[in-house]
């Protein structure tokens, strides 16, 4: 029996003797399937043919899959109050990570902001001593290999700690995750942001889809609900889903005025 892994998205599977038939993941419209039709590895085909990338990004440690392979997601390690975080999740592990984690103190839990980055949750948990997996309920669905160790929180806010929240700001998925460091990497705050709202390119901005790889807009309402939810947590930065792109300095002001031309735009 063996958890496949999707290499479009990076989803890893319940264990079976064949590769499923699709990727329910991938067949949803915010996402899509592989030009070349679905395709499946095993984790240590994974670890055979790849080398994580491992390094600082604005000061954060993170770690991600090679550059082409499924979404450019990295995951970050957060030395917080609420004990060592990593903040999203890649579909594989290997010895020089689970070093490099060791040596920074370790990871106390696992958060994931939302579906797409799931990936090979379950075998970071495993590999990091059976670590808790904190996921929001609304998207419980989208969980594709389970396991004793994911946990989930309700509701709009988490408290974790006095410096750290997680706030349910939905949009592209209902459980879409952002986790607010109030003393962060620099003073100020930080918002670590996931896909929910993700800094573009100009590193000025942020934006607000449904879809990223098919351009579907985020509704107004879902935006305003954003806005809503994120409204009293200052932060100076935030941190995008993959490498390079974050604020650093500004951000509030920059998702403000984000939601500002956005709504204008779209007319609401």
């Amino acid at each position: 029996m063996t958890p496949f892994i999707c290499i479009t998205c990076g989803t890893q599977y319940e264990p079976s003797d064949a590769p499923p038939e699709d990727c329910p993941v991938c067949v949803d419209e915010r996402q899509y399937v592989n030009w070349d039709g679905q395709q499946w590895a095993t984790h240590a085909e994974l670890q055979a043919q790849n080398k994580l990338r491992i390094e600082e990004d604005n000061g954060v440690f993170a770690l991600s899959m090679p550059a082409g392979f499924a979404i450019p997601q990295r995951a970050m390690h957060l030395p917080t109050d609420a004990g060592n975080i990593l903040f999203e999740c890649v579909s594989m592990v290997n010895d020089e990570a689970v070093r490099a984690l060791h040596a920074r103190g370790g990871v106390g839990r696992i958060i994931i902001s939302h579906p797409h980055f799931y990936t090979s949750m379950v075998e970071w948990s495993e590999a990091l001593g059976g670590v808790p997996i904190l996921l929001n309920a609304a998207d419980r669905k989208w969980v594709k290999r389970s396991s004793p160790q994911i946990e989930y929180w309700e509701g709009d806010h988490h408290v974790l700690s006095p410096d750290v929240t997680l706030i349910r700001t939905g949009g592209h998925f209902p459980g879409c995750t952002a986790l607010h460091w109030k003393n962060g990497p620099r003073p100020g705050g930080t918002l670590f942001a996931g896909d929910t709202p993700q800094v573009v390119f100009d590193r000025r901005h942020v934006t607000f889809m449904y879809s990223y790889p098919n351009y579907m807009p985020m509704k107004p309402s879902d935006v305003r609900t954003m806005r809503e939810r994120l409204a009293g947590f200052e932060f100076e930065d935030v941190y995008g889903y993959t490498w390079g792109r974050n604020i650093i300095g500004g951000a509030r002001a920059a998702v403000d005025a984000s939601f500002d031309r956005y709504l204008a735009d779209m007319g609401s």
